[in-house]
């Protein structure tokens, strides 16, 4: 098991795979397939340790991997989606989640929140409630302040960084979904496609961003649709400026084309699938710079 909870061990909250000289203008993010469980939450769950990884985006950031060797930054969480996930807005709480008030500046009211799947998740991917007992206020500022918060400013770095250098940036925002849609989901209980990719209906990312991920994957042969059920998650909207020539993109990947989904382990095809995304993230790169930074 790819799963890491060791006393007395802890990661740093992200991990940078950077190229020796970036080359395009791309940065891609796995926020959702880091396996460091931290021993204490392990033991506040009433889980055990595979049913916790359900609402990883388990792999992906192999899948991603070759991106430094194209020239672009590689940005993955080291920490886990149901400790904190950073494809929200940073204080999307449930009130029902904690044994004390949250403060004025939490976001108790958003879809996310209702469906239990906000920065400090109450239930996993399935549906399943991951916490024993209410959890404390202090607790949950201090796992957005020591994983979120540097996560994100990362992210904010290197995008910056990518735009200062070629004039533009595109981000990829790396996930995967299950291959049927779950009890939460829109599409519950339906067989899903190959890749969704989101652009929050044509605002994050100017049309050839798109559309240049969409014909590649079609002549690879996979099966293609935008914004249905994902149009785009946090990142995606909060870092997605055209106008301003940063173009972020999400791509969710079916995880039955490259992973057991019962046991979370890889299939051989995996290696088909990296090959492949490692060609999505080549034709990006090389979209017209001028069109992206005039989008």
């Amino acid at each position: 098991m790819d799963t890491l909870a060791v006393e007395g061990f802890r990661p740093p909250p992200f991990e940078i795979l950077a190229p020796s000289r970036q080359a395009v203008p791309l940065v891609v993010a796995s926020p959702h397939s880091g396996t460091y469980y931290p021993p204490e939450f392990v033991a506040s769950s009433r889980l055990d340790a595979v049913a916790l990884r359900r609402s990883e985006d388990s792999f992906i950031d192999e899948i991603f991997g070759q991106a430094p060797r194209l020239g672009a930054p590689l940005l993955r969480a080291l920490f886990p989606r149901a400790y904190v996930d950073p494809n929200r807005e940073p204080y999307e709480l449930d009130p029902a989640m904690f044994a004390d008030a949250l403060p004025g500046f939490a976001n108790t009211r958003s879809p996310r929140v209702a469906a239990g799947l906000g920065t400090i998740a109450r239930v996993v991917a399935t549906g399943r409630d991951i916490y024993r007992d209410k959890l404390r206020l202090a607790e949950a500022l201090e796992r957005i302040q020591a994983m979120y918060q540097p996560y994100h400013g990362a992210l904010r770095r290197l995008i910056s960084e990518t735009r200062e250098a070629f004039g533009c940036c595109i981000l990829i925002d790396a996930h995967s979904m299950p291959s049927v849609g779950g009890p939460m989901d829109a599409d519950a209980g339906r067989a899903r496609v190959d890749v969704i990719l989101g652009d929050v209906h044509g605002a994050s990312c100017a049309p050839v961003v798109t559309e240049t991920a969409e014909q590649t994957l079609r002549a690879l042969g996979y099966a293609v649709t935008r914004n249905n059920p994902y149009s785009g998650g946090f990142t995606t909207q909060n870092y997605g400026r055209p106008r301003r020539g940063i173009h972020a993109l999400q791509i969710e990947i079916n995880r039955g084309l490259y992973m057991d989904e019962e046991t979370i382990t890889r299939k051989s095809a995996i290696a088909n699938l990296t090959r492949d995304m490692t060609a999505v993230l080549t034709a990006l790169g090389a979209i017209d710079r001028q069109a992206l930074a005039l989008a």
